[in-house]
């Protein structure tokens, strides 16, 4: 599976440490993935991450995206089973 085209920040470098904030979006539809999202990440402290749960397609295309126009970092898309690209996938945020 190729990823959407958002900037990932340093992905090889970013050691995946606990989040400070986790949410799990995988029951969610759009635009409601984003709106979630964005209103975990406005409640967080500059520099603090958000460990995303999230499904592949529009989730995964959109979300990133959208986070990384507002300027907010994203550390790294992993998908929760290699063998399942089209599953559900871990983004990791940092606020900007």
């Amino acid at each position: 599976m190729q990823y959407p085209s958002f900037a990932l920040k340093e992905e090889a470098v970013y050691e995946k440490k606990s989040p400070d904030l986790f949410l799990d979006i995988t029951s969610e539809v759009c635009p409601l993935t984003f709106v979630k999202t964005k209103l975990s990440v406005e409640r967080m402290a500059a520099g603090q991450t958000l460990e995303v749960r999230l499904n592949a397609g529009e989730p995964l295309e959109n979300v990133p995206r959208s986070l990384a126009e507002l300027g907010h970092s994203i550390l790294a898309v992993t998908p929760e089973n290699p063998d399942e690209p089209d599953g559900v996938h871990r983004l990791w945020i940092q606020k900007g």
